[in-house]
């Protein structure tokens, strides 16, 4: 993108999972970046999130069927 030319992301690659915790379920930061970024959000606490919890994220993201903006 051409605004990201200035950024210090622009090596960065996108994200394709965004975790969410603490049952928020807004995205503030890397708008543009995660537009084809899968989400998963969780009540837990970001200190009590534990390799448990990391995995079933993980599992949820490998069932999804991603289509990258097409219909």
């Amino acid at each position: 993108m051409k605004i990201l030319k200035h950024t210090f992301i622009i090596h960065i690659p996108d994200p394709d999972l965004i975790i969410r915790t603490s049952g928020e379920e807004i995205i503030k930061l890397l708008l543009m970046q995660c537009a084809y970024s899968e989400l998963y959000f969780t009540d837990k606490l970001w200190p009590d999130f534990h390799k448990e919890d990391f995995a079933e994220a993980l599992d949820s993201f490998a069932h999804r069927q991603r289509r990258y903006g097409g219909i």
